[in-house]
């Protein structure tokens, strides 16, 4: 082995860099040498979190894995595949980019989208849809403020200029997130599963290109500075932000389609987290004792006289490292010069398993992929984790401890307007929905997101979801929900929920009581998916979302964001929220019950914030959508939205604005009206039947088993609740559309 000649690295640069004194000794032994400060980088952000999951592999491990309709495992490949049948797989995943967004939400959140999308399409599959789920602090803040602004556009700009639509989401507000945001960006794409590229490299003496964008000293270090707190000193670290072009992403997902349909490449990765060093290792480690020799000073860069390991860890964007067929090399030169991409070949694949790196005739670094990598010689830590005393604190919380409010109508406009229940129009708007023409939803709302799948008779459904004060109450309860609702979402639209991908958002791993949270939501995931039948395909974990406020650790909310899809066998059976028709039949399906508990309306009304998840029963929910199923297929039902956040009063508004219609209803006699009105207990959907569909709906539910009740009945534009009259839709529109709006008009 040649010599590498930089200097030894030492202990305090090797803590500098995010590597703990244990973590250096582990690195002489695995080199037998002490690394220099290159390969210190190297093992600094390969070794992160962010990367190696080192804090949650163990754990991640217990989570299924396996579906019937699964092509690509979790773990595998960039993103899960899954087959929709008609010989069509989803390509699919969800990934955040919240520390970036803090510091700089603009171009935090456009490069998280950028990022997804890469995953995606460096499989081979053409992006049709995208999601995303934004956690904020108090909505009355001006950083919170000037947060929201900033992420919005620029999902909305890299999201809109790049081409595909963004077709649902979530956006939720809680003081837990003031200094810490939560970006999570969700992509899925569709291609033939039988021309999957492979993140691998093989074949020694096969070129190495990088292609796409230049590399600059944007988003250096990014990986490793995704792995630690948000402190007031974190401004320090902006280039550890990368910065997004849409326009050039674009252009490299028509080249890399194109190159997809030749026989040129062996092997294919996005240069994300870590960049250089991520994609050589990754891609060396997935193959069969292969190597890399990667030449850097034949990497495109923006700024001169870039060092090293900054060419190493760069994190710029719109770039990808491709194995390319020996032989081949012109056929990727020419389709990239045709895009007007940069298409250099930097390095050759070698026998062996070592990556070897080197500038000016010198090696500055020579590494055995396999230590750097998860499921190699990364290290697997299990960590410690103690229940928090709130916890049983929660459990205390007691129903008949709060009093109902006199004036009901006054509570549910109050919820109405709620940043946290109110129409999220004011984000959308700034989103394009209809680019690429595939979209089924925009003028027709459903509780899930639906892309057309042109060519055949099937449509995909998706949705993010999570209620993150549930999983705070509850991280074990509140994430089976979070699944469930998932699944009731994609049930309510029409469709059979397939998979999972998931974007874990969490504490300091090393605090035990947000490790708790953490586990806790990882046993909650697998019995829901378990009983779904929804595999996780993927996904990624964030950790280190919290503020230092005085020296004392402030976790967010744990918000384990579940991503899913699924498959509506025939198209024309969509199933809308929207009421049809004066005089259909309103009837909730599943049970309600005397509980408030982390609900809205609890916390935001009367101000209480300890209380347990909300009513949850997993053989319920199951048995309910499946009975909600058969409905939408036999045609019994023309409306279906689930019972959420903010309750049933809200669910029905909600199904009311389209059409500006209304409901005459009557609550549960055995159910504190409230409770009815705005209680969040699971398992429940509202559905209307037309008067002609009435009898053979009554004989369909009688024959479930599943528990039904009749509301009342839709109308011309009244709210009636027992009798009282609640106001006209058209006021309740009217505060529900514009309520979010205000809030940034300054």
């Amino acid at each position: 082995m040649e010599s590498t000649t930089s200097k030894e690295a030492t202990l305090d640069q090797a803590v500098e860099l995010g590597l703990r004194p244990e973590e250096f000794e582990m690195i002489k032994g695995i080199l037998g040498r002490t690394p220099n400060f290159t390969e210190t980088a190297v093992y600094s952000v390969m070794w992160s979190e962010h990367c190696s999951y080192k804090n949650s592999i163990h754990w991640l491990k217990q989570l299924p894995k396996d579906g019937p309709q699964m092509l690509v495992k979790a773990g595998e490949e960039n993103a899960g595949l899954v087959d929709l049948g008609d010989g069509i797989g989803c390509v699919f995943k969800i990934e955040s980019h919240n520390h970036p967004s803090a510091l700089e939400p603009y171009q935090g959140a456009a490069t998280g989208v950028g990022g997804i999308n890469r995953d995606i399409f460096t499989m081979g599959a053409r992006p049709i849809a995208q999601l995303n789920s934004l956690r904020f602090g108090n909505i009355e803040r001006d950083r919170t403020k000037w947060l929201v602004k900033g992420v919005v556009k620029g999902i909305g700009d890299y999201g809109n200029a790049f081409g595909i639509p963004i077709v649902g989401g979530e956006v939720f507000f809680d003081d837990s997130y003031n200094t810490n945001p939560l970006v999570n960006a969700f992509s899925a794409g569709i291609m033939d599963p039988t021309k999957v590229i492979s993140a691998t490299s093989a074949g020694p003496g096969n070129p190495v290109f990088i292609v796409g964008s230049s590399t600059g000293k944007d988003g250096i270090a990014g990986a490793a500075f995704a792995s630690k707190d948000i402190t007031e000193e974190s401004a320090d670290d902006l280039p550890s932000v990368q910065v997004g072009d849409p326009f050039m992403e674009k252009l490299l997902l028509e080249a890399t389609m194109e190159l997809a349909d030749t026989d040129a490449i062996v092997g294919m990765q996005d240069m994300g987290a870590a960049g250089i060093t991520c994609s050589s290792c990754e891609m060396s480690a997935a193959g069969d004792n292969v190597g890399m020799d990667i030449n850097l000073d034949l990497v495109p860069t923006r700024q001169e006289d870039m060092l090293p390991y900054e060419i190493l860890l760069s994190e710029s964007q719109e770039r990808m490292l491709v194995v390319v067929q020996k032989g081949q090399e012109q056929i990727v030169k020419d389709i990239f010069d045709k895009w007007d991409l940069h298409a250099e070949e930097i390095g050759v694949v070698t026998e062996g398993g070592r990556v070897r790196y080197m500038m000016g005739g010198e090696v500055v670094g020579d590494v055995p992929a396999e230590s750097l990598v998860l499921g190699g010689g990364a290290p697997v830590n299990e960590r410690e984790y103690t229940e928090p005393a709130y916890y049983q604190e929660f459990k205390k919380f007691n129903i008949d401890d709060v009093a109902q409010p006199e004036d009901l109508k006054e509570v549910a406009f109050k919820l109405l307007q709620h940043p946290n229940i109110a129409s999220k129009k004011w984000v959308t708007e700034q989103y394009d929905s209809m680019v690429g023409t595939r979209t089924m939803t925009t003028n027709r709302p459903s509780d899930a997101g639906i892309t057309n799948i042109k060519g055949t008779n099937r449509a995909l459904a998706m949705t993010v979801d999570c209620n993150s004060r549930y999983v705070n109450a509850d991280p074990e309860v509140g994430t089976m929900i979070a699944v469930s609702e998932a699944a009731r979402n994609i049930t309510c639209a029409g469709g059979n929920p397939s998979a999972i991908t998931n974007c874990l958002n969490f504490g300091n791993p090393y605090n035990p009581e947000s490790f708790w949270q953490f586990v806790g939501a990882i046993k909650g995931m697998s019995a829901a998916c378990l009983k779904f039948e929804t595999p996780v395909t993927g996904g990624n974990v964030s950790f280190y979302n919290q503020s230092v406020i005085d020296g004392v650790e402030v976790p967010v909310f744990p918000t384990p964001t579940i991503g899913m899809i699924g498959v509506v066998e025939d198209k024309d059976k969509v199933m809308t929220l929207d009421f049809k028709d004066k005089g259909d039949l309103i009837f909730i399906i599943g049970d309600s019950h005397n509980d408030i508990s982390s609900s809205e309306y609890l916390v935001s009304y009367h101000g209480i914030a300890a209380s347990p998840a909300p009513y949850f029963n997993l053989e319920e929910e199951f048995a309910m959508q499946q009975t909600v199923k058969g409905l939408i297929k036999d045609e019994l039902i023309n409306a279906a939205h689930d019972v959420s956040d903010g309750g049933m009063f809200v669910a029905l508004t909600e199904m009311a604005i389209p059409r500006d219609l209304g409901f005459d209803i009557v609550t549960d006699s055995e159910v504190r009206e409230d409770a009815f009105l705005f209680g969040e207990g699971q398992g429940r959907v509202v559905v209307t039947v037309n008067e002609d569909q009435e009898d053979a709906f009554l004989e369909r539910m009688m024959a479930s088993g599943t528990q039904f009740t009749l509301l009342g009945h839709v109308t011309k534009g009244k709210m009636m609740v027992d009798d009282e009259h609640f106001g006209f839709i058209a006021e309740a529109k009217g505060l529900f559309t514009n309520a979010l709006a205000k809030h940034f008009e300054n």
